[in-house]
């Protein structure tokens, strides 16, 4: 595992534009991180990401998130060949929506 600060630095400032990277800790942030680099990010950054965190372990902190965007979803599920329903962002849309009851 690389040091504490290297992981920040080597990633792409532009994903945490709203966010001091000097104050933030790879390990109490880390779902910041993984979240940013998965949606924002690019191949090179997630491999970074992988490498750092371990697979198990992004793949846990992605299941956890309570959205992601289809695009982002689609590729995590068959990356970590994981079925959707593993995922806590995953919800069946309804083909028909339902009126008020009143």
């Amino acid at each position: 595992m690389a040091k504490k600060e290297d992981i920040i630095k080597k990633l792409n400032g532009q994903y945490f534009w709203d966010v001091d990277t000097s104050k933030m800790d790879p390990e109490t942030s880390k779902r910041l991180i993984i979240e940013r680099v998965f949606s924002l990010g690019d191949i090179k950054d997630m491999r970074r990401i992988i490498a750092y965190y371990g697979r198990k372990k992004v793949a846990d902190e992605l299941a956890k998130l309570n959205y992601l965007d289809p695009k982002t979803f689609n590729f995590v599920t068959v990356l970590f060949d994981k079925s959707k329903q593993d995922y806590k962002c995953y919800t069946p849309k309804r083909s028909i929506p339902q009126h008020w009851n009143s």
